[in-house]
């Protein structure tokens, strides 16, 4: 065989092996959508966890690649692993760290995104992954004790609701029976006694309403929410109406000065901080004052002043502001802020808790109690007329 002819045959096998054998690429990403189809979940502890883990071994001095890899080797969670494996990629074939990011918009926000960025830019990433760690840490702190808070009383109406429909459809139309066979089934029971009777067989024989009926109350709540109208009509009660109105202008209040202090300590440009931080706020009257400050800053103005024109904020967080602005020491200013108003919300979820148990004790032993007497009214027709005979 020459010379020629063995070169074209090793050639043609190794065109054929290159068929057969995938490329790296398309077999990450034949992983990548097995770990996206089966995987758990990703929230945001495993997010904040993961920062934190990623900011420990940047500050360390391992590289950002390298550091990639060390955590996507012992991630658990499928989905995710995918996700730093495809963070890891990115860096490989050449990108920064926070390119690969905006390939996950559902997991890594524009506040997110942006800090890493400005850390990439300043060569200071392992500071600001640090400062991401604590801002996100300190968010689900936040939310954990509001939902350990709110646990004992979501127990208590839980609680409530089970026995409230065992007696509304076990006990009273047992009761019923009794009655109409003692007093006669044309016998007109107390006002009382037929209004629970009457709500107890709409229940029992009329629920697909009663599912309908809150199905609708549900699906139109949604709807108006989703107006423009209404969802100025929601965020303004949620800020006015007591007692949840202060709470929830407290949490707002520390969430933007911990949002706009870690964006300017981070090294983000003040207008694009004030975007990020307006989209992030979570309510729409404080988006609007926000956009506000953004405007006049562009100006030339300083962020105290329009903030303190839009009247949403206390004169105290403003005040503050103005003197951070005055020192050249914002970001350190916010930051003094937010703790402040996160205990401030420590505080008030504490007090309400106080307050909502008793509440929701006392409501509870009243509507068992109205259907308790509810009951023993016909017993006291029947004592009577038993006493008659």
């Amino acid at each position: 065989m020459s010379t020629t002819a063995t070169a074209s045959l090793v050639a043609s096998k190794t065109k054929a092996a290159k068929k057969e054998t995938p490329a790296p690429a398309a077999a990450a990403k034949k992983k990548k959508s097995v770990g996206i189809a089966f995987g758990r979940a990703i929230n945001t502890a495993g997010i904040t966890l993961f920062t934190r883990q990623l900011a420990i071994l940047v500050n360390a001095g391992m590289p950002i690649m390298r550091s990639l890899e060390t955590l996507a080797r012992q991630e658990k969670n499928a989905r995710f692993k995918v996700v730093i494996e495809s963070l890891a990629e990115s860096i490989r074939g050449g990108g920064n760290f926070s390119d690969g990011l905006l390939q996950h918009p559902k997991l890594f926000d524009r506040l997110y995104i942006n800090m890493i960025k400005a850390g990439e830019a300043g060569g200071v990433l392992g500071t600001v992954l640090d400062r991401l760690a604590k801002f996100m840490e300190k968010a689900e702190k936040i939310k954990g004790k509001v939902k350990s808070a709110m646990t004992y009383p979501v127990i208590i109406l839980g609680v409530a609701v089970i026995i409230v429909t065992i007696l509304m459809v076990v006990v009273i139309p047992q009761f019923e029976s009794i009655f109409k066979s003692m007093l006669g089934k044309d016998t007109k029971m107390p006002a009382l006694t037929q209004l629970v009777m009457d709500i107890s067989y709409f229940i029992q024989h009329r629920w697909l309403i009663s599912v309908g009926i809150v199905a609708g109350i549900v699906f139109g709540f949604r709807i108006f929410k989703s107006t423009k109208g209404g969802t100025r009509a929601i965020d303004w009660v949620l800020l006015k109406v007591p007692p949840f109105g202060s709470l929830i202008l407290r949490a707002s209040i520390g969430r933007f000065s911990r949002t706009f202090g870690t964006l300017l300590s981070s090294g983000v440009p003040i207008l694009q901080a004030i975007n990020i931080t307006r989209d992030t706020s979570g309510n729409v009257h404080i988006a609007d004052a926000l956009n506000f400050v953004h405007d006049r800053v562009k100006e030339g103005d300083n962020v105290a002043k329009p903030l303190d024109a839009a009247k949403i904020f206390p004169s105290m967080v403003t005040s503050m502001i103005e003197v951070g602005e005055e020192t050249g020491a914002l970001p350190d200013m916010l930051t003094r802020i937010a703790d402040i108003y996160d205990e401030e919300v420590d505080n008030a979820v504490g007090a309400l808790t106080s307050i909502i148990e008793p509440i929701m004790i006392s409501g509870m032993a009243a509507v068992v109690g109205t259907i308790v007497i509810a009951l023993f009214l016909p017993i006291i027709e029947i004592i009577k007329k038993m006493g008659a005979k």
